[in-house]
């Protein structure tokens, strides 16, 4: 009895060492951080006029790299608090878009053409009177011949690229010169019957045969003109009959920026388009947006796909081709699967319902709602240590670290098909004042479509590898 009585003894303390041992891998340390200020542009006055020496560019003619910085850069006189509180309003708008263009292409009364209902067209939400973008990342680009340099927005959730254009009936203010096709010596209309034109959800047709586009947004907002080809330069990289709308009638509040550049999966959009010459590949990894950080960064060719990244393979929608669905099996926080989250919850059905969607415009993932609540309840258990604030904007599971220079919190992994994505500490806990509340960074959504957010993909460099249909996450992919 007395050898059995010490075997029991000895498991029990094995049992005890192996527990706290795992305990402590199952954490990981946040060091807090306030709100960051404002980024700052690092693109001087004629930076993109000239082509500048860059490391990290390719000399390889398939080989395209332009940088990325947050919209918050062209939100001028604006506190941290502010540009946080306009950046959680602009996602509530654009979450509940993209979630009724999903549910409007799985409706049996959806038109026949592209699966998608008219006027509403392929693009996200653009909010009126806060803040420019269909997304939250933009670059600066270079039009027509001789190339005219603008700030566009870079979108995963779009296709359509366009830009605003000289003579104008109607334009919001924007930080160039309105483009003026007719100092271009590469501009061209597109005719009526082309295939190009059949592309578009709902053409249009001038008297004089040519197409038009137009594309409208959540808010109201629009954008209606010619649809042409011209020639896009990225830092002295000339791409040559890109298929663009050229708006001269553009409603609502974009400010900044004059137009967008869709990155979607849609038959219109930039990678589509320019698949040939890039090898249907591009990727980006989005940096934290304080002034201190580096730019972000996109890449498009062979060059883009990391040797690094663990792939998951995309998923087709019958009813939508613009958006990346992906396939999240389940999550585990602290270590552990998170009962109650299934594949099932995920699911895209023939119909065109539900799924999981990868979006660089969106911040925080949005989660169906039970699979959220048994995150967040995951997450609840593992942080009872830590002192509780009261629920901020859309976020119910916040924390009052004032006064702690660090935490240790419990992992978070996203298990995706053939690929587990880690999340670092500051991609799910987040400053949201400037009083030392952090808030667990995703939030539930009432309907089937899931969304993972720009706040989760930071740091990774995200692979969109078209060619072989698949997704892949590199860690510390911005260096």
């Amino acid at each position: 009895m007395e050898g059995k009585a010490k075997l029991g003894l000895l498991f029990f303390s094995l049992t005890a060492i192996f527990l706290s041992l795992s305990t402590a891998l199952e954490h990981q340390t946040l060091v807090l951080n306030p709100l960051p200020n404002p980024p700052t542009l690092s693109w001087p006055e004629s930076v993109s006029e000239t082509v500048q020496p860059d490391p990290t560019t390719s000399t390889d003619p398939n080989t395209l790299s332009v940088q990325l910085h947050h919209l918050d850069a062209l939100s001028f006189n604006k506190t941290p608090s502010q540009l946080f509180n306009l950046r959680l309003q602009r996602d509530a708008v654009r979450v509940k878009t993209l979630s009724s263009i999903a549910a409007a292409a799985a409706s049996p009364n959806r038109t026949a053409r592209g699966g998608r209902l008219p006027v509403r067209g392929f693009s996200s939400s653009v909010i009126s009177g806060l803040a420019q973008g269909s997304g939250e990342y933009f670059t600066r680009l270079g039009v027509g011949t001789p190339p005219k340099y603008v700030y566009m927005v870079l979108d995963t959730g779009s296709d359509v690229v366009w830009l605003q254009c000289a003579p104008c009936k109607r334009c919001y203010s924007q930080t160039d010169p309105v483009f003026d096709p007719r100092k271009s010596g590469t501009f061209s209309t597109i005719p009526c019957g082309s295939p190009l034109c059949r592309k578009l959800d709902s053409p249009g047709c001038k008297a004089r045969k040519t197409c038009l586009y137009q594309v409208s947004y959540g808010d109201g907002s629009f954008t209606v003109g010619d649809f042409s080809t011209e020639t896009l330069t990225f830092r002295g990289t000339k791409v040559g009959r890109v298929a663009l709308g050229c708006g001269h009638d553009n409603e609502g509040l974009f400010v900044g920026a004059a137009g967008l550049l869709g990155l979607g999966r849609g038959k219109l959009s930039f990678p589509t388009q320019t698949g040939v010459r890039f090898n249907k590949k591009f990727s980006y990894c989005l940096v934290d947006r304080s002034a201190s950080s580096k730019p972000s960064s996109v890449v498009f060719g062979d060059s883009a796909v990391s040797r690094t990244a663990r792939f998951t393979p995309l998923l087709a929608n019958p009813k939508l081709d613009t958006f990346y669905y992906v396939e999240l099996i389940g999550i585990s926080v602290g270590g552990a699967r998170v009962r109650g989250i299934t594949a099932s919850l995920f699911k895209l059905d023939p119909a065109g319902n539900g799924g999981v969607i990868l979006d660089s415009g969106t911040s925080v993932t949005r989660l169906t709602r039970v699979a959220y609540n048994s995150l967040r309840d995951a997450f609840r258990a593992g942080t009872s240590g830590l002192k509780r604030a009261p629920e901020f904007s859309l976020f119910d599971t916040c924390f009052d670290l004032s006064g702690k220079s660090e935490v240790k919190v419990p992992t978070v992994v996203l298990h995706f098909r053939n690929a587990d994505v880690s999340l670092p500490a500051t991609n799910y806990l987040i400053p949201v004042d400037s009083s030392g509340s952090f808030c667990f960074a995703f939030a539930g959504t009432m309907g089937g479509l899931s969304i993972i957010g720009n706040i989760q993909q930071q740091g990774f460099r995200v692979v969109y590898d078209l060619a072989s249909s698949r997704v892949g996450f590199a860690p510390r992919g911005c260096t």
